[in-house]
Formats: structure tokens, sequence, C-alpha cells
């Protein structure tokens, strides 16, 4: 059952209750590899929910809109000191609803519509929200976007180089949502300055393992960092914005009043609590667990004739291209989900197929670590994941159930905060 408890919900809305109910067991019973996913601690689950959701904060600590702000200037002051002191930063806004929204105020505070941008394609493993063409940040701005090499499925800095040279860009964006590689933050920092530029480096895929010393750090480099707050930081559904001092005061304005109302008081309290759990010696223990489990799956996975981009993988992250297998990333997702292994059918770099229907398959391994699983896990992982897509093209269901119900079996012994057995 879902823990903490929901006594009150399940009186007042038992149809709603039944539903919660529901996912929590579907989490706790597949193997979880959606790479922006995780599970948060039950810590984390209790300041969500908490009466820090009535209450209405307009403005900053200190200089708010309303009255009764005593205790909510002190969560939202805690929650900044935190990720100033885990990120070792100048300075830190906790209010951004989400990672669109905070991607959305670094251009409101430093870029005027019609400006030149620069950031990764999303086919190659960028963010709408750098620029790609169907997002606000293509439409209003002019956008040009780099790629990654065909023969390498890396970027190339020098061809970044010549990029920026030619544009000039006003911003430069570097992160994404497919990058299984380790993100040169000095060299596009060395880039931007060269042309004059803001580097603005986007970690919400790899922030936790920022946070926990598994992956080299923007900070000293990009002025401005952009960060969800779940994903491998294993906090709540939000957002944060960290830079110098020198591009404080014009980020937080451009989230409030520039694009925000109040923030979420609540989400506040909980990504407080999460960057509380990032500064204990145990998560880097964590991050350290997430890129063994995904050097690890690579491994497997190569070893059974997978072809991953750009080779295998230096963080939480793997991108697979499903070609040489002769399906595609969207049935063998659904293939996969049936049989309790839940990932995401992704684009992959120069990809032939449409993006509702791409060659390929995004997974990642921060969830199971939290559950913890271990590299010994990771060969029979890869197993399941390549006899449950041949079965998935074959439609064998059979195959596919016999598969789901060893995967149920293992996660018995490997506890899911936010569920427990009954």
């Amino acid at each position: 059952m879902h823990e903490p408890a929901i006594p009150h919900l399940t009186q007042s809305d038992p149809e709603i209750a039944e539903l919660v109910q529901a996912e929590a067991k579907r989490q706790h019973d597949k193997i979880r590899l959606i790479a922006s996913e995780n599970y948060v601690s039950a810590a984390v689950l209790e300041a969500t929910g908490s009466v820090l959701t009535n209450k209405y904060s307009e403005g900053y600590a200190g200089k708010r809109y309303y009255e009764g702000q005593q205790v909510i200037d002190q969560v939202e002051t805690l929650a900044i000191e935190r990720a100033k002191a885990v990120f070792g930063v100048e300075h830190a806004n906790v209010q951004p609803y989400s990672g669109s929204p905070a991607n959305l105020a670094v251009y409101m505070a430093l870029a005027s519509p019609g400006d030149t941008i620069m950031g990764m394609a999303l086919p190659a493993g960028g963010h709408l929200t750098h620029g790609w063409s169907v997002s606000a940040t293509g439409k209003w701005f002019n956008s040009v976007q780099y790629g990654v090499r065909k023969d390498t499925g890396r970027v190339d800095l020098d061809e970044v180089r010549e990029l920026a040279l030619a544009e000039r860009p006003k911003l430069i964006f570097c992160g994404g949502t497919a990058i299984p590689r380790t993100i040169d933050f000095e060299g596009f920092a060395a880039i931007a300055r060269e042309v004059e530029a803001v580097l603005v480096a986007d970690i919400a895929h790899i922030a936790g393992l920022v946070a926990g010393g598994a992956h080299p750090s923007p900070v000293g480099h990009a002025e401005i960092i952009s960060t969800t707050t779940h994903k491998t930081l294993r906090g709540p559904r939000g957002a944060m914005l960290m830079s110098d001092a020198a591009h404080a005061k014009a980020l937080d304005k451009a989230v409030f009043p520039g694009l925000q109302g109040g923030p979420h008081n609540h989400t506040t309290a909980a990504i407080a609590v999460a960057l509380h759990e990032a500064a204990q010696p145990s998560f880097r223990d964590y991050a350290a667990g997430i890129v063994a489990n995904a050097k690890a799956l690579a491994e497997a996975l190569l070893e059974r004739g997978f072809d991953l981009v750009s080779g295998g993988t230096d963080n939480h992250l793997i991108l697979i291209d499903l070609t040489g297998k002769g399906v595609a990333g969207k049935p063998a997702a659904k293939a996969l989900d049936r049989a309790g292994i839940e990932l995401n059918y992704n684009t992959v770099p120069f990809d032939p197929r449409k993006p509702f229907d791409p060659s390929g398959v995004r997974l990642g391994t921060a969830a199971i670590t939290t559950r913890g699983l271990t590299p010994s896990h990771m060969p029979k992982l890869a197993e399941w994941i390549d006899l449950a897509i041949q079965a998935g093209a074959a439609e064998d269901e059979q195959a596919i159930d016999r598969i789901a119900a060893e995967v149920r079996e293992l996660l018995t012994a490997y506890p899911m905060p936010g569920y427990t057995l009954t």
C-alpha cells in the first residue's frame, strides 16, 4: 500500500485513492528505467503533501505581497542555502515550477525576441527549450542548433566553435535530455567566452550526479545553471536556477514577476529536504552507484548485440538504436512495459523515422539504483530487455508474461520508498 498512508483520501474520494494505490503498486512491480524518473524518499513525499500547499507567497523572502510569511520565508531561505552549499554556487532561485519555465526565465533575463541563441538540436539529444523549432524558444528567437558527429554520436566542440563564430549567439545552452556522455563544460565555456556569449548549463538529468561527485560540475564554467529537482537529484517535481552573483538579480526578476506568480511552497520544502539528503555522504555512494549500474548495463547490452549511441555511457543514461534489431522504438517500449520494464521510445541522432515512431529507446539507472539494484543485476536485466523485445516482435505474450513475473519476484526483495508490501 501507499506509504505514507492515505486514510483521509480513501474516505473522501475512494476512486482517486484507489488510483493512487494502483500507481504505487505499479511503480513497485516494475523495473523503472525512464531516465527522467526516480523514487523520492518518504520525507520528500510528506513535505510535498504538507499544509505548506495552503499558503500563497508571491515575491521573495522578506519582500512578499501577502502577509503571514514568517514560516514560508524560512522554508525558502533554507532551500536556497542548501542549494548553494550542495552545488557550490553564489546564487540560487528555487521557485521555478519546472525545467521549461526555468529555461524560459533565462531567456527573459538575458535575451530579447529575435536575438540569436544556440543549443543542442532535439534529435541529437537536446531539449525543446534549447531553441527547437516547435518550442516558443525556437519561434521567438533566432535559433541555431548544433548536433553530434555521425561516426561517434558525440558533440564535436570544433564544430560547435565554428557555428558559434559564424552566428555569434547571445546565449549558448549545453546539456540536454538524451546525452549519454560527459558534458565538457570547460570546453563550452571557452567557446562562449570567445564569442562573448553567456553559457547556460542545463543539468536537469545529471544534477544528482554533479551533487554526488559522479559528473564534473559546471560551476566556474557556466554563468547560469538550470536544473529540475527530480531525476537523479531525487527530489520533487520542481526546478532551480543557479548562477554567479552578476546574474542573480536578472534571473530572480525573470522568474517573478516575469513569468510566475506565487511559488509552490510545498514543493520548495520538498526541494529543501532532497537537498539535505543530497548533502549526506551516502548520496555520493548513490551517485556513484547510478553510473556503475549504467556502465554495467551498457556493457551487457553491447554483449547482446545492441547498438548504443556513442558506444556506451558515462552517466545514468543509455540511448539504444534498435535499427539493427529490426524493430522500432515504440513497439519495443510497449512490449517492455508489458514485460515489467518501463522506459521510453526515443529519437536517435540522424533518425530516419518520425519522432512519434522513432528508431530508439532511452533508459536510465537512477530509479533502480534507489531500489538497491547493483551491477550484478545488470546482465539479467539486459537479458530480459533482449528477450522482451524479441517476444514483442514475435507477438509472444506468454514469454512477456513470464518476464513480468520474474521481474516482480526480483523486486520483492528491494523495497520502494512510498510503498509497503501488505
